[in-house]
């Protein structure tokens, strides 16, 4: 298993991020509006997947913040920012914060994506959420870029993910 940092107390999450050059595995998560959304969903466009524990944490809200604010402008780009919160909680998050560039989605429905993707925390008090981690993916799906951050207090190397995805095609 791997290891992330929560305030310094090592923490176990149930895997390893998909591999740069692979084939990101598809996922079922839900939008806002309750509907269902996939990988397919996105065909043809390169994606930023910004995963978190949950947007009600000072972190998780600044990579959200973060991510609308650097990817606005981007052409055939969408960034989707992953957690357990409940879709309402995330509509409401993103209408208070002005956030309009990023896309939030919910494990609400299918928590596979955190297992799919390595990054569920398996134990700590916040088993059962995800770790942070960024994916950079082309317009193929394939893995460019990976970022599981090492604490998860730590917010994620915008730079290296936005220039990754500027290569990306």
């Amino acid at each position: 298993m791997t290891t992330i940092t929560r305030r310094g107390e090592t923490v176990q999450i149930n895997g390893d991020l998909p591999a740069i050059g692979s084939v990101a595995p598809d996922f079922k998560l839900t939008r806002k509006d309750l509907s269902d959304v996939s990988l397919a969903d996105y065909a043809g466009m390169r994606k930023v997947l910004s995963i978190v524990p949950s947007l009600d944490t000072p972190t998780c809200a600044m990579s959200a913040r973060q991510f609308n604010q650097r990817a606005a402008a981007l052409e055939n780009t969408v960034v989707l920012n992953i957690s357990a919160d409940l879709p309402f909680a995330m509509a409401r998050f993103c209408e208070i914060e002005g956030i309009e560039a990023v896309e939030a989605l919910s494990m609400m429905r299918d928590r596979r994506f955190a297992t799919d993707y390595g990054i569920l925390q398996v134990d700590g008090p916040m088993a059962g959420l995800t770790a942070r981690a960024v994916l950079v993916l082309d317009t193929h799906d394939v893995v460019v870029y990976r970022d599981l951050v090492p604490e998860i207090r730590q917010e994620p190397d915008y730079d290296a993910a936005l220039t990754a995805l500027e290569a990306a095609s």
